[in-house]
C-alpha cells in the first residue's frame, strides 16, 4: 500500500504538468514479471542447476546425520554396559557434541551457499528480462511500465499489457 501511495505521489505531478502544458500523453504499460520469468527457457536451466547444488548439500547432510546416528547408537550401548569407563563415555559424548556442531555449521553454510547460487543462476535471467522490458518500453514509447507482480498496480484501464511485446522481443512463444 505504501508503494502505491508513493507511486501516486511521484506520478501525479507528471500527469498534471503534462496535461496543463499540453504535452504528449503519458503512455503506461504493465507486466507480470513472474509470468515472464516462467516463460523464459533460461529459467528452467537455472532452476535445475540450483536443484542439483541443493541435492549435493542434502546428500552430504544425510551422510553426516547417518554418521551421527551410528555414533549415538554406539554411545547408548555403552551407557547400558555396567563396566563402561567414565572417561570413554565422556569422550564419546564430546564426539557427539562436536559432530552435532559440525552438522549445524554445515547446514548454515549450505543454506548460505544455496542463496549465493540462487543469485548467481537467476540474476542473468532477471537481467535479460529487465533489458527486454526496457527495450520494449523505449521502442514503443512507454513512459512507465509497472510490474503488477510487485504489487505496484493491480489493475488500470489506461495501461497496456506489454508481456506479449516482451515475449516477442525475447523470442518466446
Amino acid at each position: 500500500m505504501k508503494r502505491i501511495v508513493q507511486l501516486i505521489l511521484i506520478t501525479a505531478p507528471l500527469f498534471f504538468v503534462n496535461s496543463v502544458a499540453g504535452q504528449t500523453t503519458i503512455k503506461l504499460g504493465h507486466i507480470n514479471s513472474q509470468e515472464l520469468y516462467t516463460a523464459m527457457p533460461e529459467m528452467d536451466s537455472a532452476q535445475k542447476n540450483l536443484e542439483a547444488v541443493a541435492k549435493q548439500y542434502e546428500t552430504t547432510l544425510e551422510q553426516l546425520q547417518v554418521e551421527f546416528n551410528k555414533k549415538y547408537e554406539e554411545y547408548n550401548k555403552m551407557t547400558q554396559d555396567p563396566t563402561a569407563v567414565e572417561l570413554i563415555l565422556r569422550t564419546k559424548e564430546d564426539e557427539l557434541q562436536t559432530l552435532q556442531q559440525r552438522i549445524q555449521a554445515f547446514q548454515q553454510e549450505a543454506q548460505n551457499e544455496i542463496t549465493k547460487k540462487r543469485t548467481e543462476f537467476f540474476q542473468p535471467v532477471q537481467s535479460k528480462a529487465q533489458k527486454a522490458i526496457n527495450d520494449v518500453g523505449s521502442e514503443n514509447g512507454f513512459t512507465y511500465i509497472f510490474d503488477v507482480n510487485a504489487g505496484i498496480v493491480y489493475a488500470a484501464d489506461n495501461t497496456i499489457d506489454v508481456l506479449p511485446l516482451v515475449k516477442k522481443k525475447l523470442g518466446i512463444e
